[in-house]
């Protein structure tokens, strides 16, 4: 019997490890919660969560060398998946800081200018512009946003899915290579939120040879 995935949660302070945990367990993979480099190298795939502030966040991931782990999976096409403010580090840096980003996807990230009521927050709908093994049951569901701020890609080639809030359209689901990033939250998103988990899993299972 093939084992299950093995899933490393980065813990570097984002508010959401323990509910990305648990919704990447009940996706069907072995996941545990590490803030140690060696740990996370050794598994098979990794989830970058995220609630929080980007500078904070990115300076934590670096200071806890996680983010030479997110480098060397990508360098060896692993999986990575990167939730809210996990989604945002993908990108060279955001307007909340000077502090850079993670610099794998090409663009940046800005706060909402028109939107009005910000943070946006709450269920919105996703609608998918690129079919991906990863959103094969999101297209025109609602899904749990809670963020101020959003990627402005320089590619639109590695958007999947799109959002629309307060009359600005943002990414609200990513890839480039191995790597996904989800601008919602799938661990908050209900049943809809579990599929795009379970379909992650089994694509991260596929790409992983063990």
């Amino acid at each position: 019997m093939t084992r299950p995935l093995r899933a490393a949660v980065l813990d570097y302070d984002a508010g959401n490890v323990r509910s990305a945990r648990r919704g990447v367990e009940a996706a069907g993979a072995v996941a545990t919660i590490t803030d140690d480099p060696e740990v996370a190298d050794a598994a098979d795939a990794l989830v970058i969560p995220g609630v929080g502030h980007f500078g904070t966040c990115s300076r934590r991931l670096r200071d806890r060398g996680l983010e030479d782990v997110v480098r060397a999976f990508v360098a060896d096409g692993r999986p990575v998946l990167g939730i809210c403010v996990g989604m945002q580090l993908l990108y060279a840096g955001s307007e909340e800081s000077d502090e850079p980003g993670l610099g794998l996807l090409p663009g940046r990230v800005v706060r909402f200018a028109d939107a009005g009521v910000v943070p946006h927050m709450g269920w919105d709908v996703v609608d998918v512009v690129r079919p991906d093994p990863v959103l094969t049951a999101v297209d025109g569901h609602r899904c749990y946003f809670a963020h101020s701020y959003y990627a402005v890609p320089e590619d639109e080639g590695h958007v999947l899915a799109r959002c629309t809030y307060g009359g600005e359209t943002f990414p609200c689901a990513v890839r480039e290579g191995s790597v996904v990033g989800t601008q919602f939250h799938p661990e908050k998103s209900g049943t809809v939120g579990a599929r795009v988990l379970a379909d992650w899993v089994a694509a991260a299972a596929g790409e992983v040879v063990r």
